[in-house]
């Protein structure tokens, strides 16, 4: 998955992989959301965009499927595991 750091705003990094055509973007409150069905061409204009967090709010917030995650500090797959199911209990 490409990921790449935003600046401005509630933004703070985001990652697109174009196989799954799947957009995570991570916010400064540690929030991760994941949008389904995004085009590369949207993935391509929103890293590109001067305010990437204006761009989020007009062409992506309210266009597609999302599903709520925790922004995680470990490997993808960790955090994606610890969004379905919580942290391992030794991580607690």
């Amino acid at each position: 998955m490409e990921r790449r750091t935003l600046h401005g705003g509630r933004l703070k990094a985001a990652g697109y992989d174009a196989h799954e055509q799947r957009l995570e973007i991570d916010f400064v409150d540690g929030q991760r959301r994941i949008f389904k069905a995004v085009p590369a061409e949207v993935w391509r204009r929103f890293i590109a965009s001067p305010n990437p967090a204006s761009f989020y709010a007009d062409r992506i917030e309210e266009e597609y499927a999302v599903e709520q995650a925790r922004a995680g500090t470990g490997g993808d797959a960790r955090s994606r595991l610890d969004s379905l199911f919580g942290p391992a209990r030794d991580q607690e």
